[in-house]
């Protein structure tokens, strides 16, 4: 399963409302290859689902999610920030072993 914060909920709704998005949209989170450490998050809006994609809802959020990708994020939170380090989207994923200083990449 893939959860949201209460935070990061918070700001997905500021930003689907800002960008004027209907309620057919969702979250879709995925791994890619790249960043110091080996894999990037990538978090998007989307409103297609494709045939292996997997899906979870959590505080009246849906969340999108390709298999593959799945398989990496298995547990993971998606969270906000306000602190000192930044603001922003974190990946609170309890697979990674090692991430990268900026916590922009992550190896399993």
């Amino acid at each position: 399963m893939i959860t949201i914060s209460a935070d990061a909920k918070t700001q997905v709704e500021k930003l689907m409302s800002e960008a004027n998005l209907s309620n057919d949209y969702f979250i879709r989170v995925s791994v890619v290859g790249g960043g110091c450490s080996g894999l990037t998050y990538k978090m998007d809006f989307d409103n297609e689902n494709q045939p292996d994609d997997q899906e979870f809802e959590d505080k009246g959020l849906k969340l999108i999610t390709d298999l593959k990708s799945f398989l990496y994020l298995c547990g993971t939170e998606l969270s906000f920030s306000r602190g000192l380090d930044g603001q922003g989207f974190h990946f609170v994923n309890p697979n990674a072993v090692r991430t990268c200083g900026c916590g922009e990449s992550f190896a399993v």
